[in-house]
Parts: C-alpha cells; structure tokens; sequence
C-alpha cells in the first residue's frame, strides 16, 4: 500500500515478498558502517527481518520503516519512523542505495516522512539517532529541522550515538 507520493517518489509499507530491496539496503557496506550489521544475507532471512522487525511496526505503531521506489517502480532505498525501547520517541531514519544518493531523494522522501509524522499521526517529537561520523546523514537531518540533543550509547552496543530532535513548539510532548 502506497501511504505517501512525492513528485518523483512512491513510498509505502514493506510487504512479506521485500526481500530484495531489504538485501540491498542491509548490505550495503555504507549501511553496515553507519547504521549496524544485521548479518541479513539471504532471502530466508530477509523475510524473517521483515515479519519480525519491519512488519510490526506498522500495527504496533501505526508507523515504520517503508520502502522508497522511484515512480518507474525501481528500489532506491528505505526511509521511515522507528519506536525503539531506549528512546521516549520515534526516530526518523533513512538508507538509500549509492547509485541514488546525492540527486535529493533521501531529502524529499524524509520530508515527506516528518511531514506524515506532524500532520497524519500528530507527533510533536521526532528524534533521529546517528553515528556521530555520518556528516551527510547529519546534515540531512538538519535541513528537516532536527537539533543536536546529546550522545548517547545504544543499549548492548560500545559505539556512541548522536541524538537530534525536532519538537514542535506548539505542542507539549507526548511520548509514544
């Protein structure tokens, strides 16, 4: 189900049968260094990442990480709302292939993102959480309006994160 279009986007939920676009995502060596090695190398276990991990989220949260296609139907990436345990709110978060980095399709698809967090499911806070070194991925969530906040350590991991946030000054926050 397509729940967002951009000008040169579709962006919707990850169904049972997303394996390849969620292999080429998870190993891609600049995803691996900057987000995490999830050690999803066939389509057995892609498929058990996304009935376990991705899926979810959807009924859960009544968001998450969706699947970004340009308008002719080809996987450039991911991009969506995470609710992790050790943060009060959901983090915004984006991965997309090298071949469709730097044309501003992580950008438009993040806007489209935060803009479905604000106004579709009303949130007032949305973090983003990234390794410190990721300039591109900083600066990106800079342009959405995101502020540094603080470092921080992921729970069961050594390497420190950086913690942003946007926060909608009109609304007092709500943890969801």
């Amino acid at each position: 189900m397509t729940i967002l279009e951009t000008d040169r986007l579709l962006i919707r939920e990850f169904t049972r049968e997303d394996t390849g676009p969620v292999l080429a995502v998870l190993n891609d060596p600049d995803f691996i260094r900057n987000v995490a090695d999830r050690e999803i190398r066939t389509v057995d276990q892609a498929r058990g990442y996304l009935q376990a991990t991705l899926l979810p989220s959807y009924r859960q949260n009544g968001f998450g990480m969706y699947r970004v296609m340009l308008r002719d139907g080809r996987d450039i990436g991911m991009c969506g709302l995470v609710k992790r345990e050790w943060l009060d709110f959901p983090d915004i978060g984006f991965a997309f292939l090298p071949e469709y980095r730097g044309q501003g399709y992580a950008r438009e698809a993040a806007v489209a993102v935060m803009d479905f967090a604000r106004n579709s499911l009303g949130l007032s806070v949305v973090r983003g959480i990234v390794n410190p070194d990721n300039q591109p991925s900083i600066r990106l969530l800079e342009k959405l309006g995101l502020e540094r906040v603080r470092k921080a350590r992921i729970p069961g991991e050594d390497e420190m994160v950086l913690v942003m946030e946007w926060r909608d000054p009109s609304h007092q926050a709500k943890p969801t």
